[in-house]
This record gives structure tokens, sequence and C-alpha cells, in this order.
């Protein structure tokens, strides 16, 4: 894989940057955290060489000044909100963030559920914090908010919320996902301070869109793909132009909330408001990092249609929205892009039609997928009577980085009986081909007992990363091994099946 982005000289240039902006505070910052800071593997696809793990990093560099805060929105308990990446809930994944921290040498003992609004869920969620140690924080929705900003700054609107007790010079106050309330908390948090006798102050730490770079290159439009549900779009700073006559790149959702967030920022302080334009407010060092803008351009556009096919097929799946599929769309065709430009789209498509042509399937269903090996080769794999099309293509990948004859077997005959008898005949399952998951199960399970399979495992790591396609939305059990496998995966919108009630 070719190189776009150099991770140590980010880490130098974030952590200063860092620094200066506590100095600059007052020593004491809350610094709010968009995007991810662990597992941004959006980050690492559309600059390759970025470290998903290298914003913790920084953090690791700085954890003798730092605290942590985390938010989570009330709504998102309640209604079971799910990280997509992951597959887990967003109350899970604060339980998941506090480890993560924790064995990043950071300690976690604050969580906030915001616009709560006595709701049983969070509740719920609070004792549970509760009984492993962690202090948990209620705040309501903001009284005035947004218009009355002498309401907002007030006992009634900020001070109504608990003050959460921090020692160390930097709060991060982050969140499993966007509209976790972390905004609201700084600037609750400021608010505390300044009617103490304490000076604090505000910044965002983030990474896209990248403000230095022009407005439409892939990597910024890229962003707007990946945040198409929501409907951010890049735009010219015209603040920060205005102010300092230099072009930056931010979204519209900053944008617009600048004139008001400067208006509390000045209401909280007492004193005209530092930033001059929401770019000022951001902590974003990361276009700082790309050393070969070729290559960050054209792993950008194939995020870009990666996007469009992941928002089609969560469309088909009632996850998402007619009109998150119709943006993801046009932002694909406004880089003059398309599935096909996606090498692995028509692979998977002739290997359908071949598939098609040879009958080849189970019970006249016909599925089919593909994979771009590290050195650029594509194989292919369909369905069949014993295995789904994922395991097919998994396979097929593994004998060729070993070099291994496609007649070989991998797995013996008995394990794959063994295994389909159990879900024929025990678990009473509607179909008895190997998924994914199961596959990978049954390859470790060969390798003990056969030298094809113990090389072939050897080779599995490096699918990590590799492109794939597949012709139909995948089944739990494929999704699950394609999770592991860390593999950049997008499907057509379609199922395999007619059913309404098990159509994969």
């Amino acid at each position: 894989m070719k190189i776009g982005f150099d991770n140590e000289k980010y880490l130098q240039e974030q952590t200063r940057y860092i620094m200066e902006r506590m100095e600059k505070n007052h020593g004491k910052l809350y610094l709010e955290c968009g995007g991810k800071l662990l597992y941004d593997y959006h980050a690492s696809r559309v600059l390759p060489g970025f470290d998903p793990n290298v914003k913790m990093r920084v953090f690791q560099s700085l954890k003798d000044k730092i605290d942590v805060i985390i938010c989570i929105y009330a709504g998102d308990i309640e209604h079971r909100k799910i990280r997509s990446d992951f597959g887990i809930t967003y109350d899970a994944d604060v339980l998941k963030m506090i480890d993560d921290f924790s064995q990043w040498g950071l300690t976690c003992k604050r969580v906030v559920i915001t616009r709560y609004d006595g709701q049983e869920g969070p509740l719920h969620f609070k004792e549970l914090l509760e009984q492993r140690g962690i202090k948990v924080y209620l705040h309501k929705a903001t009284k005035g908010y947004p218009n009355d900003v002498d309401l907002i700054v007030s006992d009634e609107g900020y001070g109504a919320n608990p003050y959460i007790e921090t020692e160390r010079p930097v709060v991060i106050v982050t969140g499993p996902g966007p509209g976790s309330g972390k905004l609201a908390t700084c600037l609750s948090e400021m608010y505390h301070d300044y009617k103490a006798g304490r000076a604090s102050g505000y910044a965002k730490f983030e990474t896209f869109p990248i403000w230095n770079l022009p407005i439409d290159h892939p990597v910024n439009i890229a962003y707007e793909s990946a945040t198409a549900d929501i409907g951010d779009k890049n735009r010219i700073d015209h603040f920060h132009l205005a102010a300092y006559g230099k072009v930056a790149v931010n979204y519209s959702r900053d944008l617009e909330a600048y004139p008001l967030l400067k208006r509390i920022l000045e209401k909280i302080t007492g004193k005209e408001c530092v930033y001059k334009s929401p770019t000022d407010m951001g902590v974003n060092r990361c276009g700082f990092g790309i050393i070969d803008d070729e290559v960050v351009r054209k792993a950008a556009e194939q995020e870009i249609i990666r996007r469009y096919l992941k928002s089609a097929c969560d469309y088909v799946e009632g996850l998402g929205t007619k009109e998150t599929e119709e943006r993801s769309k046009e932002i694909m065709l406004r880089c003059s892009l398309s599935p096909k430009d996606r090498p692995v789209v028509p692979a998977a498509e002739m290997a359908l039609e071949s598939g098609i042509a040879r009958n080849k399937g189970l019970n006249g269903i016909v599925c089919a997928a593909a994979i771009e090996l590290p050195d650029g080769s594509i194989v292919t794999g369909c369905n069949s009577a014993l295995m789904h099309a994922s395991s097919s293509v998994i396979l097929n990948a593994l004998k060729a980085l070993a070099k291994i004859p496609d007649e070989v077997y991998l797995i013996p005959s008995t394990i794959i009986e063994s295994v389909t008898t159990v879900k024929r005949d025990i678990l009473l399952g509607r179909g008895v081909s190997i998924n994914l998951d199961e596959l990978l199960i049954c390859l470790a399970m060969s390798a003990t007992i056969d030298k094809n399979a113990k090389e072939a495992l050897f080779y599995l790591p490096m699918l990590k990363g590799c492109e794939m396609h597949l012709s139909h939305i995948p089944s739990s059990g494929d999704t699950a091994g394609l999770r592991k496998l860390g593999m950049h995966v997008t499907s057509d919108p379609r199922y395999p099946r007619a059913n309404l009630y098990n159509p994969v």
C-alpha cells in the first residue's frame, strides 16, 4: 500500500498546538473532540498511512495533563442507537471507550447524560455505571437555547447543570457520536468556572474537513459523503476570510453556529471572543501530515464510492433514508465517479453473471464476491450448497496469497459435514451453507491437521485493508467475519432472496 500520511509529523504538530491553546486559555482548556478518537477507520481509509489510533497517541503523550468527560445523549440510549463500525449500541460504546482510555493510560471516571428528560433507559445506564465506580451527571436541555443568550448563560440555563469537577488543565470532552452534547457540556463547565472566579477556555479537536486543503479536494468531499445522513456541507469560512484574508474550509454546521457560539463565549467570559472564525476554534493539524497528495486523492475517491454504496444498502435495509442515499449519490456524481470506478465492483458483476450462466449457487440463488489483493490482482467466488460467497472468495484469496493450487481443499469434508449437520439438525437453521464467521473457525480447526490450511491461515492478516465487493447484502454471519478481518467491504443494495422475513 502506498503511504500518503506521516503519523509522527501529525503527532508532533497536534501535541504542540494543544499545549499552545492550553497556555493561551489561562491553563484550563475544555477540548471538544469531534469524530472518533480511537479506531478512526474513515481517516485511515482516506489518508493511507494514518494510524486509526494516532489521536489517542496525542493524548497519551499529554496524559499527566488530561482529564476525560464522556457525553452521551439520553435519546441515543433510549432508542438503542447503533455504532455501525462495531455493531454495538452507543451506551455499550461508552463502556468500551472507558476501557480503551484506560488501556492508553488515561483514566475516565466521568460520564454526563445530556438532554435528559426523565427517560427510564438513561437512569438504568446511570445505575450500571455508578455500580462500576463511574461518576454520572444528568444534564437537561438548556433553557433558552438557541435564541435567548441571556437565559442560556444564567443559573437557569447552563447554571442548572451540575458542575463536573476536574483537576487537570486539559479536559477532553468526547462522546460516541454526533449530537452527544459535547459543546453544551464544555460551555456549561466554563459558565461554572467563571462564576466561581476561575478562567478557562474552549477549543475543538478536529480532523475533517481539513481546513488548509481546497474545498473540492476529494478528502474534504469524502467528509461530506461520510456525514450525508446529517447533511453537513463543506463551505469556505467567510469569517476567517474576512478576518485574515485567507481561505479556509469548514463545514456548514460550524459556520451556522459560530455567531451564536461567539455571543455565548463573550457572555460567559465578559470579554471579546478571542476567536475570529470557527476555523480559529479548531485544533486541526491533519493537513500538515499529508506527504503524498495523489495517494490521498485516489483513496478519498474510493471512499466516496464506498459511502454511496453503504447509504444505498442502508436504505434497502431500513437503516437509512432515501434522502441520505440521494445526497451520497449526488456527491459521487459531482466527483465524476461511479461504482464501476471501484475495480472489485465490475469483477463481482462478472463473477455473478458467470455463476448464473453455469447455474452455480444454491436453490437457484446465485451470489458472488470479489477481493482486490495487495498486489492489485482480483479473485472472485460464488456461493454453493456448502458455502456463502463470502466464504468462497476468502478461501480463494488465501489460496492465491499462499500460492496453493485451486483444486486443493483447505477444509476437510468431515469438518464441513459436521458443521452443516449441527446447523440443520440441532440448531434448526434455515440454511446449512457455511457463512464467513463459521468458515474462519473451520479453517482454524483444519490448520491443526493440514499443512495447506496452516499456510493459508498465516496469510489471513494480509486481507486487512483489502477492497471487497459483494453482489448482495451479506448475512449477519458474513458481516461479523468481514468486520473481524478489517476489510473495506461494499455490496450491491439488494437481498439475495425475495423473502420478506429472511431475505439474506
